[in-house]
Parts: structure tokens; C-alpha cells; sequence
């Protein structure tokens, strides 16, 4: 049986979505993962900072990683984001930005508590969220 962390790595080399953003792992522990998305001129809202949506889809992606991580994988996988709170601190401003997502808590129906932390380049805290995850 393949395990959680094993299952996360396949689905991030191989969604095209992932790819599309060129969000790439950049370190998986159990119930930790930081993935790293490069700044591209497809990012930008206005001027050079970096969509809030874009942002939002590294946390997605960096959320379901970590929870992946820490997890056993069923015979029958699925998993779903069912809430996911975004709080911008500062615009991330023509950089490469990271997320790094912690599983906080997991519940025995399945339901897993993310906290996690975006910043750019030099390290500024860009975003905040927490992101609440159904496996």
C-alpha cells in the first residue's frame, strides 16, 4: 500500500494544474510540507503583485500536501478542501513566494486543521490561513 507521503509527491509531479503555477515541493515531512511557486509575468493582478488567487492555490496545494503527508492511504483515496480562510499581511511584489503548511490537528472523522504561512523571497509573511481538509 502506498503511503501518504508517497501519494502527495505523485499528485504534485503529475497535476497540471501544480505545473501550470510551477508550484514545486520544496520539503515533506509527516504533517508538514512547504511547496514554492515561482514569480512568472502570468502571477500579477496589477502592476507586479502577485494574484491573491494564486496565492490562494499555493496555500490550497501546500495544505493538502502536509495533510497527505501525515496520512494512511485508504484503499479507495479521495479528500476534498472544505474551508480555506486567506488572510493577505503584505503584497508579494514581482518574487517567488513560499508556503509552509502544518497539520494542526486531525480529527477521527477525518477532518484535518492546516495553519499555513506564505512569504516572499526575502522572508516577509505575506499570508496567513488556515485551511480546514476532509480525507
Amino acid at each position: 500500500m502506498t503511503d501518504g507521503a508517497t501519494l502527495a509527491r505523485g499528485w504534485l509531479e503529475h497535476s497540471p494544474f501544480v505545473a501550470h503555477l510551477g508550484i514545486r515541493l520544496e520539503r515533506m515531512d509527516p504533517d508538514r510540507a512547504v511547496l514554492a511557486m515561482p514569480f512568472s509575468d502570468a502571477l500579477p493582478t496589477m502592476s507586479d503583485v502577485v494574484h491573491g488567487g494564486a496565492i490562494s492555490s499555493l496555500i490550497d496545494t501546500a495544505a493538502a500536501a502536509a495533510v497527505w503527508s501525515g496520512a494512511e492511504v485508504p484503499e479507495r483515496p479521495r479528500a476534498s478542501t472544505v474551508g480555506l480562510t486567506v488572510d493577505f499581511l503584505s503584497p508579494a511584489r514581482g518574487t517567488d513566494v513560499a508556503a509552509d503548511a502544518r497539520v494542526v490537528r486531525r480529527t477521527g472523522s477525518g477532518l484535518c486543521f492546516v495553519e499555513v504561512s506564505v512569504s516572499d523571497a526575502d522572508g516577509t509573511q505575506v499570508a496567513l490561513a488556515l485551511v480546514t481538509y476532509q480525507l
